[in-house]
């Protein structure tokens, strides 16, 4: 799968003499007209793309589905197709490593406009993280206004700003 962008956060100066953690990551693109499907972060007070991280030697596809279907209740899931990748390097925060390494694979799919019970796991419940249909250009100018104004910001909000702009460029327009 093509890489989109690789991203390293602020305080990643050097990979030199760094343990380094691999995560790997689905994210999904599912769109009815202007609006997409993301996930409203109220900790963070921004919007991502459902995803989440792989189980060990699980499909790539296979994951994308569980992780859109379990954070949103999306259901009818067809047409899964690669978008690409985002690759980033950001500061590990447990004591066995230095840093993550986490490639985002994302692809685009279809799915009925309707949802059903999400499953989402007591974190992202605890963060008030929701799933709701969104005019794709209101959410990058949220997430925008989120990264110049909110002291809550969290890591992954560059990656999903960045996503969502190539999402206009190259799928909605």
């Amino acid at each position: 799968m093509q890489i989109l962008k690789t991203h390293y956060h602020p305080e990643v100066t050097t990979l030199e003499n760094r343990s380094i953690f691999k995560r790997l990551a689905t994210r999904s693109i599912a769109l009815h007209n202007k609006n997409i499907l993301l996930l409203y972060t109220e900790r963070y007070e921004d919007y991502s793309l459902p995803g989440g991280g792989l189980d060990l030697g699980e499909d790539k596809i296979e994951g994308m589905m569980r992780e859109l279907s379990e954070e949103t209740g999306a259901q009818n899931i067809t047409n899964v197709k690669p978008f690409g990748a985002y690759e980033e390097y950001r500061p590990w925060y447990k004591p066995d490593y230095d840093i993550q390494h986490m490639i985002s694979y994302c692809y685009t799919c279809d799915i009925s406009k309707e949802l059903g019970h999400s499953n989402m796991e007591s974190y992202e419940i605890k963060n008030g993280m929701k799933a709701k249909w969104v005019n794709i250009h209101k959410a990058i100018k949220h997430n925008m206004n989120t990264m110049a104004t909110s002291d809550k910001k969290g890591m992954s909000i560059e990656r999903e700003t960045f996503l969502l702009k190539l999402i206009v460029k190259s799928i909605v327009n």
